[in-house]
């Protein structure tokens, strides 16, 4: 038996909601999607098969991917903390965090520039090991890191605190130690988020544009001297005109859906097995 569903007349805030909704999600996917349709997929192609631009796409999710690994190691440990211990200073510490992510990313570039310089402290001491950030690989890295790992830490944070301490607690008594206890409980209980964080931080760091531009315009890649997708999309543009650049930013646009829905859908399946 069939049971009819009644219509309720949407009130008027409601209405004014779906609308200001609708103004909203059009604002954000325009652009995206008229930029995507822009080309043609022979187009598209032919972009593709320019060496800069490859190689470019590739230095960016590389680039992205290496920022991301390091920020999982030095984050994660550093979210823990921030969900679990009480210390002078946790508020403030934890707003300085979020510092990166309101200042002008050519800021950034200058301020890392200033300690991650050839003659500044950190540059000299890697440069003893042979490390150099200005015009490298390394330096792309450090400044995607710089503006992206705050999304990771306030994700792992907000994941370990949703983890119940009682089952910490209860490992704990059962012998095992801090760091068994952190690896077979903590971690796995609190892994869709940190997913979620490395998601984020992996998507903002190849868009980042700014601190890679002060800190490494150009760097050897491939056999080459390649630049990250956004500066290249912005040397296109101011170079040659909309016409080069559409094709391209077509691409990195992409590039970026598709591997950003193929991690989402993998944090989505591991919702469901849990």
């Amino acid at each position: 038996m069939f049971r009819s569903r009644s219509w309720v007349r949407p009130d008027t805030m409601t209405i004014v909601f779906i609308l200001l909704s609708l103004f909203i999600l059009f604002f954000i996917f325009a652009p995206i999607i008229k930029t995507v349709v822009s080309s043609s997929p022979g187009t598209l192609w032919d972009t593709l098969l320019d060496d800069s631009v490859y190689s470019s796409i590739m230095l960016t999710v590389w680039a992205g991917l290496l920022a991301t690994l390091i920020g999982l190691v030095l984050g994660v440990p550093l979210a823990y903390l921030l969900a679990r211990r009480q210390f002078w200073g946790k508020g403030f510490l934890e707003a300085l965090i979020d510092v990166p992510i309101v200042i002008p990313h050519s800021a950034a570039g200058i301020a890392l520039l200033f300690v991650f310089g050839r003659q500044f402290l950190l540059g000299k001491l890697f440069g003893h090991v042979g490390i150099t950030f200005v015009d490298s690989l390394a330096g792309v890295v450090i400044a995607m890191i710089f503006v992206s790992v705050p999304f990771l830490i306030d994700s792992a944070r907000d994941a370990f605190k949703t983890v119940d301490v009682r089952l910490e607690k209860v490992a704990r008594t059962l012998g095992a130690s801090p760091w068994r206890t952190f690896c077979r409980v903590s971690l796995p209980l609190a892994w869709r988020g940190i997913f979620s964080g490395s998601v984020m931080m992996w998507a903002r760091a190849m868009s980042e544009f700014g601190a890679v531009l002060i800190l490494a315009y150009y760097v050897p890649f491939i056999g080459g001297s390649q630049t990250v997708a956004p500066i290249l999309v912005a040397d296109r543009f101011s170079g040659l005109g909309l016409d080069y650049a559409r094709p391209v930013a077509a691409l990195v646009i992409l590039v970026s859906l598709v591997m950003f829905l193929l991690l989402r859908i993998v944090a989505l399946r591991g919702n469901k097995h849990d």
